[in-house]
């Protein structure tokens, strides 16, 4: 370490209130003031089973599970600067976005979104965000 710099303090984050981890990856990880969010799919955190095969129910479930995850590391929705959508099939963006915009009602953070050859247990969404933890001053 460089002599007179503080470290980052970093910190995991875990509920279980949304699924716990499927490889080797917490739920989120905290540096400094920045919590990164892993990709949510829609997984019923009891069961580790899809809520349902419709993309609409898994994405309102993927944003729940990511909820919990904000709340329990200090974080919100409102909070989020940067998220990224992964889709099994674009032709589900304009649902996907329906019930995204639900959950991101104001201040919508940056995004990405992607068609991608395959998701982690054939789900049909994941979404991971950045977000700040702590107070936010709007300008």
């Amino acid at each position: 370490m460089l002599r007179g710099m503080a470290a980052t303090i970093r910190k995991i984050v875990s509920t279980s209130k949304a699924p716990g981890a499927i490889g080797p990856y917490n739920q989120a990880v905290i540096a400094d003031k920045t919590m990164y969010v892993s990709g949510q799919l829609g997984l019923d955190p009891k069961t580790m089973d899809f809520v349902s095969d419709d993309v609409t129910e898994q994405t309102k479930q993927a944003l729940t599970n990511m909820g919990h995850i904000l709340e329990a590391g200090g974080s919100s929705f409102d909070k989020v600067v940067k998220t990224t959508v992964l889709l099994a099939d674009i032709q589900d963006f304009a649902k996907v976005n329906a019930v995204y915009s639900t959950f991101f009602t104001e201040k919508q953070p940056a995004r990405a979104a992607y068609q991608v050859g395959n998701l982690p247990k054939y789900g049909k969404v994941e979404i991971e965000a950045v977000a700040i933890v702590g107070e936010v001053k709007d300008e």
